[in-house]
């Protein structure tokens, strides 16, 4: 990925295509050492090819890609009535607890 931004960097200062030199100095002004492997198949994968294309491409691949929000809601909706009577209850709870704390200070407050 950094490569690949570094190339995009690299377009966007001027660079038509951009060379490993040009990527190298990119990924060296923020302490990234670059491997000559990934430099050379990234610029083989990009080279000659227009940049506003690639982007166009990779938002129809990444539009077509489920979100899988239904799943998730639909398994919301069901457990909802059970979480709700779980509230209940624990408020019930709760409300009995607070009862006998006031009992502990005999109606006595701290700065009464």
């Amino acid at each position: 990925m950094r490569y690949v931004a570094a190339y995009l960097l690299a377009v966007l200062g001027g660079k038509t295509s951009p060379s490993a030199a040009d990527l190298e100095k990119i990924l060296g002004s923020v302490g990234i050492e670059a491997e000559g492997e990934r430099l050379k198949k990234v610029i083989a994968e990009l080279g000659g090819k227009s940049i506003d294309e690639l982007i166009a491409q990779g938002r129809e691949k990444l539009s077509s890609m489920p979100a899988g929000g239904a799943a998730p809601a639909a398994a919301a909706a069901s457990a909802a009535p059970a979480a709700a009577e779980e509230k209940k209850e624990s408020k019930k709870e709760e409300k009995k607890e607070e009862s006998e704390s006031e009992d502990d200070d005999m109606g006595f407050g701290l700065f009464d």
